[in-house]
Order: C-alpha cells, then sequence, then structure tokens
C-alpha cells in the first residue's frame, strides 16, 4: 500500500513543538499497516522537522536556547534581512536540523522509542499553519 497525504498543523509559537499525536490523528490509514515507512516531509524553509524527548518539556526549551545562541538574530554579515530579523537564523536553523524524517511502522503504528516524539522546530517568530506532506509505505 502507498498512501500519500499533505497535513496541515495548526500555527505554533516560535520553539519546539511535540506533534505527534496531531499527525496521527490525520493518519487513520496507519492503523492497517503490519510492516513499512512512514517519511514526513516539511513544506517550509523557516520550520523543521526532528525527533527526540517526548517527556520532559525542558529538553524541547533547552533546543531552543541552543539553536538561539547557535544561530543568533541581527548577524551584520546576513544580507536577507528584509523578512525580520528572525528570518535568516530560521533558514539556517531549517538547514541544520533538516527537512524531513523516516520513521518505520511496525504492527499499525509508528516504531518510536520509548521516550521519542516528534517535533515540529518553528523558527519564526509570527509563523502560520505549516503543510506536511506524509508518505505511508508498506502492507
Amino acid at each position: 500500500m502507498w498512501l500519500q497525504r499533505e497535513l496541515s498543523l495548526k500555527a505554533k509559537n516560535r520553539g519546539f513543538h511535540l506533534i505527534t499525536e496531531e499527525l496521527l490523528r490525520q493518519l487513520p490509514e496507519l492503523s492497517k499497516l503490519s510492516v513499512g515507512i512512514c517519511h514526513i516531509f516539511i513544506k517550509h524553509s523557516s520550520a523543521s522537522l526532528t525527533i527526540n524527548e517526548n517527556a520532559d518539556p525542558t529538553v524541547r526549551q533547552d533546543f531552543e536556547q541552543f539553536f538561539n545562541r547557535a544561530v543568533p538574530e541581527n548577524e551584520p554579515y546576513y544580507s536577507h534581512t528584509y523578512e525580520g530579523s528572525d528570518d535568516m537564523p530560521a533558514h539556517l536553523k531549517s538547514s541544520l536540523l533538516g527537512s524531513s524524517i523516516t520513521i518505520p511502522i511496525t504492527e499499525g503504528s509508528l516504531n518510536l522509542g520509548t521516550w521519542q516524539g516528534i517535533y515540529l522546530c518553528e523558527h519564526r517568530n509570527h509563523a502560520s499553519s505549516r503543510t506536511v506532506v506524509v508518505t505511508l509505505q508498506g502492507e
């Protein structure tokens, strides 16, 4: 079976947000697969996806603090500044973290580790909703 669907994610504040359940609610077909792959691609250049700790919210806060220090705003060498001081850093953070993730499917579920969840990494101060393309392949 192959399935591909564009999903809209609610607008989120800048930061790192668990979206695992938001995605799963929109993918009832996942339960029909005994084995497969789930590929998730975000269609934006100022947000990204990653997998990490799903239990302690301080991990997400620490991610935000780290990336804000690693890729600061208002650097004098940025040329791409006409969309705001957060725009160029958002593009850099997005490239560092990546635009897609791939997760195995086992017995109708995403085969994530016990403490793993899918993050939407929102790098803009005033972002709108985000679109992801989810491709399920399996049997």
